[in-house]
């Protein structure tokens, strides 16, 4: 085993060496995305039970479809794609060609399917990494999806040496995912969540959440990066939407909606009013009666949890960095050092820091924690309720 995990150390320390780091630009402004169609040429994909309808073609649809509106509203965001054919892309080369790109932004497009069953359904997002909860690691809740999209590594020749003796079989192999920091996690994650909100309410109804797994494709991404299954090949009512040119122009809709709502965030420009639609969804879908952290473990490892009640309506402002379907302790690396403040809303939590009753001590405090959250936003917290500030 020590002599394994040297190993796998040191493909990672060749690995990162070999990702260019993209320059950043003054002005940070999201310049350009890669959409990648999953599968493609002889790697179909998950096949439907009647072997009518490939997972390669689906993606590639609303890959394409996708590309399409970004590039009719952002003239001056290059978009790229990994295929816009029905060709076979070795993974590897997925990530290379994004990274060479110097893309601001990779989503890659995905069909899921599940054997022995229909009634597994919906969509779900996912970002690099493994869950820190005891029973929700990699080997358990995704085993079956991860093994199965790593699997491609197979179809490609010389795939042995390419890979460095990494086996999509072979749960010790996976540890790379775990011996390295995300740098681009945070973003990652906050892009996900907006596709999930944006796709709430769409063709196909079940979200399953987000969560952090180890593709290949999305750890060689020198960007914050999400993989989105749309849906499910193997769910009669999902396959029907996939099928459909309108449910494949929905899907890519709202995945272009979360597009829009992350690009607004990183321009740090005025917020437009899908935005707020995207912040606002999920509270409306509980009655507009978000709880704030009531459910919050209690202890110094909690983050802060305001209570509505105890506020009376009081509004507060505060710099918002994340949200998130996972219950973040206060002590976990990512908040770099500040106490956040969690706000619930339904299935999600969005994470504060720097809450103040004061605009101005915020504003002053902002540029600092943009050095560290790119993507963080200054908000406005009413009953529990944030929107935000202009």
């Amino acid at each position: 085993m020590q002599t394994r995990l040297s190993h796998i150390i040191a493909v990672i320390s060749a690995i990162l060496l070999a990702i260019p780091v993209p320059a950043q630009d003054a002005a940070m402004r999201l310049r350009t995305v890669v959409i990648d169609a999953g599968h493609g040429g002889k790697d179909a994909g998950c096949v439907s039970r009647d072997h009518k309808t490939y997972e390669k073609n689906i993606a590639l649809d609303i890959a394409k479809r996708l590309a399409q509106k970004i590039s009719a509203s952002y003239p001056d965001v290059q978009v790229k794609m990994t295929r816009s054919d029905d060709r076979f892309v070795e993974l590897e080369n997925r990530a290379v060609f994004a990274n060479k790109a110097g893309a601001d932004l990779f989503i890659s497009v995905h069909v899921n399917a599940v054997d022995g069953s229909t009634a597994a359904n919906g969509y779900s997002i996912h970002c690099l990494g493994q869950s820190k909860k005891k029973g929700n690691d990699l080997y358990s809740k995704n085993l079956d999806l991860v093994k199965r999209e790593n699997s491609v590594i197979k179809l490609e020749k010389n795939y042995e040496a390419t890979y460095q003796g990494f086996d999509p079989d072979d749960p010790s192999s996976s540890i790379i995912f775990s011996l390295m920091q995300n740098a681009h996690l945070g973003q990652s994650l906050q892009f996900a969540t907006d596709v999930a909100s944006a796709m709430e309410g769409g063709p196909i109804k079940t979200n399953r959440g987000v969560s952090q797994d180890p593709f290949w494709v999305l750890w060689r991404t020198a960007m914050p990066a999400v993989l989105i299954e749309v849906g499910f090949m193997t769910n009669p009512q999902d396959l029907a939407v996939m099928r459909s040119e309108v449910g494949r122009d929905q899907i890519a809709q709202n995945i272009y909606k979360a597009f829009r709502v992350y690009k607004a965030r990183y321009d740090r420009e005025e917020v437009p009013a899908e935005v707020v639609v995207a912040e606002d969804k999920i509270a409306d879908q509980v009655g507009n009666d978000a709880k704030v952290g009531n459910d919050a473990k209690v202890g110094n490892d909690a983050p802060s949890v305001i209570s509505t009640e105890a506020e009376g309506g009081a509004v507060l402002y505060g710099v918002q960095i994340l949200v998130s379907s996972k219950n973040m302790p206060a002590s976990d690396p990512f908040f770099a050092g500040y106490k956040p403040t969690k706000l619930e809303a339904g299935k999600y939590f969005k994470y504060v820091i720097e809450v103040s009753p004061s605009l101005s001590a915020v504003k002053k405090k902002y540029s600092s924690v943009q050095k560290k959250f790119p993507d963080s936003y200054i908000v406005k917290i009413v009953d529990g309720a944030t929107s935000p500030v202009k």
